[in-house]
């Protein structure tokens, strides 16, 4: 074989084998991520009633991440897609609305809101009575029976968002959302999320719990474990109480693995980001977020 044709067939053998197959974060990731880490609040210490007070996890670093072969977009599979479950008014659906917003800006991935499915679609086999009377669902039966048979052909996830609570077995009293990490569908309940005075729905606090719980599980679907490695959105959450003391905010290290995975532009990120979270009066989120943006300047002057 002449030289010049065995050089090219080298480097067509490590651009098959080499480097089309390794996803290395760019020189902006690994510049960003040491400056993002300053920003990382450590965990405290558990408490009983804390989810990892009772459920003890060794969480999951960026390099196993980049290992386990995560749930990746690809030309045939990349749009999120936004299931609606139950007898929506109008303010739940524009809190709907909003969530898929957030959802498509956080995960930099067209997102569609599928039209509404009826609470009809549960046998009554699958039901029970909750702490409040009120009717729980089993969640495995509307990811598994309803979510995994209405995958959508170009879908990375779906995502159902019902107004029933949600319980995932027969030993617990609820859940406020659960994820098919195989299948990539997964189901967030609305029921414990709006927060409602004088019978009517606090739209700024719902949404602020409605795209932390969402973005969790969507998270869980590209294969993001729960964190333990700082105060994250991805921390697993017990109660109420504890989700709300959960940011609106990855930790660099899952912030890490998102971007590495999904190859999304930071800085378009956090600008589109602020947008949302001031149009919404997220005060809590912005706040967090113009702490990072002030403190990645250096590597984007443009923020």
């Amino acid at each position: 074989m002449k030289p010049f044709r065995l050089l090219s067939y080298l480097l067509f053998i490590l651009m098959v084998f080499g480097g089309c197959n390794q996803r290395k974060p760019s020189v902006t990731l690994e510049a960003l991520i040491p400056l993002l880490a300053q920003n990382d609040q450590a965990l405290g210490v558990t408490q009983p009633g804390d989810w990892l007070f009772h459920h003890p996890e060794k969480g999951q670093t960026f390099d196993q991440y980049k290992r386990c072969n995560p749930v990746s977009p690809d030309e045939e599979r990349s749009v999120i897609y936004i299931q609606p479950i139950g007898d929506f008014d109008d303010t739940c659906n524009a809190l709907i609305k909003h969530t898929a917003e957030y959802i498509q800006i956080f995960f930099g991935l067209r997102t569609v809101v599928l039209k509404n499915l009826g609470n009809d679609i549960f046998p009554d086999t699958i039901t029970r009575r909750g702490e409040y009377n009120d009717t729980q669902v089993y969640a495995p039966y509307i990811l598994n029976e309803i979510l995994a048979k209405r995958m959508p052909r170009d879908a990375i996830t779906l995502m159902a968002l019902t107004e029933k609570d949600l319980y995932p077995n027969p030993d617990w009293n609820f859940v406020f959302g659960l994820a098919n990490l195989r299948k990539s569908v997964g189901v967030t309940s609305l029921y414990r999320l709006l927060e409602k005075q004088d019978d009517r729905i606090d739209k700024t606090r719902s949404l602020e719990r409605l795209i932390k719980v969402a973005s969790h599980e969507i998270s869980h679907m590209f294969t993001i474990h729960h964190c333990t490695h700082a105060v994250c959105t991805m921390n697993g959450s017990n109660s109420l109480p504890e989700t709300d003391q959960k940011p609106n905010r990855l930790c660099s290290q899952c912030t890490a693995k998102l971007l590495w995975n999904l190859k999304i532009d930071p800085f378009v990120r956090m600008e589109k980001l602020r947008n949302f979270y001031a149009k919404h009066h997220l005060t809590g989120a912005l706040s967090l977020l113009e702490a990072d943006i002030n403190i990645t300047k250096p590597l984007n002057p443009s923020l």
